[in-house]
């Protein structure tokens, strides 16, 4: 019988004044990642291999193919993480996993290799939910940035706010109640012919386009809401291209996308301010693969200037699915005691555990569906 079950086991393992140098694994989607975070809270490596060359050709995800990708670079990326840390296996502290919410198959091939890797090496297990490696990549290049303050993650399959409270608890503010705005911006690039990932393609070409020659609708909702709606713009701009037909020159294509990009980045950005003056903070983060739009952060960073507002915005390496936010979020994790069980699964829905809710969810509208 193995013994090797009661020799990993608790934080007490290492010095309660000290973080642990976490080998950080994220595979939630069609990005492998591996970083290795030190002890005192320096990324010592990021490593990240992208599978756009594998899905490119459907014009989105496949989840079979991602999970399969997943499975013949996870080994190498992690040992790649490990020598650029300048590291070797007995380095190696804990190791933390996303283990959810993303594509089931993907999120498999990461808790799998996450666990097993922790069980050969002797060293707690810690499970990152994928939103909350978002939320810590605000803090990875601006350690000292202020709680409380409102967070927008925004990504391919969350449009969330957030408020992080000063003990660091998190409050739902709002969410979509059924596109995300980076699958909007990713099925306006298909209608519009422009290739896959839809979000740097509609931005580049939107910068070479006029955002006021074509007006789409803006979802703003309720006065007071903080949720957020995509389908409606999304169904406008099916039917605007539509009635182009093959009238469409390449000016248009760019006037469309930039339009289509306004109509979203002014939801974002009131609704982002909104949440900032209603709980009355003086800090804003954006966060998530959106938060890579180049539209996006000049307005953000312009808003935030003329209000007064402490403004952070990650890195783009840092924006996208990458296994460094994993890796900052873990050793939160590690500080208050929340190692997983190896009976430890991937979930596709998860949910954030320390979140509360500050509104009554609404009745979904007939014929929304989540993104």
């Amino acid at each position: 019988m193995h013994e090797h079950r009661a020799a990993i086991v608790t934080p007490t393992t290492l010095a309660p004044s000290l973080h642990p140098v976490v080998l950080a694994i994220e595979t939630s989607c069609d990005e492998t990642a591996a970083a290795v975070i030190t002890g005192t809270g320096t990324i010592a490596s990021s490593v990240l291999c992208s599978q756009h060359d594998v899905h490119e050709r459907y014009g989105g995800v496949v989840p079979e193919l991602a999970a399969r990708r997943h499975i013949e670079t996870v080994d190498t990326i992690a040992m790649e993480a490990l020598r650029k840390a300048g590291m070797t296996w007995r380095d190696i502290q804990a190791v933390a996993v996303t283990s959810g919410p993303g594509l089931a198959g993907a999120l498999l091939v990461g808790v799998s290799f996450g666990k097993s890797l922790a069980y050969a090496l002797r060293v707690p297990l810690i499970a990152v939910n994928h939103l909350e490696g978002h939320i810590a990549s605000a803090w990875v290049d601006q350690p000292d940035f202020p709680v409380p303050c409102v967070v927008l993650v925004v990504s391919g399959g969350h449009t969330h706010l957030y408020l992080v409270e000063a003990d660091g608890g998190l409050r739902v503010l709002g969410k979509t109640l059924d596109d995300a705005a980076g699958e909007a911006f990713d099925k306006a690039a298909k209608i519009l012919g422009l290739g896959f990932p839809g979000g740097p393609a509609i931005d580049r070409l939107a910068g070479t386009g006029r955002a006021n020659a074509v007006t789409f609708p803006r979802a703003y909702l309720e006065p007071d809401s903080l949720d957020f709606s995509f389908s409606g713009l999304k169904t406008a701009l099916l039917y605007h291209w539509q009635d182009q037909g093959e009238s469409a020159s390449a000016d248009s294509v760019a006037d469309v996308a930039a339009g289509f990009q306004e109509a979203i980045v002014d939801v974002l950005v009131e609704k982002a301010f909104r949440a900032v003056r209603r709980h009355r903070v003086s800090a804003l983060a954006v966060v998530g693969g959106v938060s890579a739009n180049s539209r996006l952060r000049a307005r953000l960073a312009a808003r935030a200037a003329e209000a007064g507002i402490q403004l952070a915005l990650p890195p783009l390496s840092l924006c996208t699915d990458n296994a460094a936010m994993i890796a900052a979020a873990s050793q939160r994790a590690y500080r208050q005691g929340r190692l997983a069980a190896w009976e430890l699964e991937a979930s596709a829905d998860l949910l954030l555990s320390t979140v509360t809710e500050t509104q009554p969810r609404r009745a979904r509208r007939t014929g929304a569906r989540r993104g």
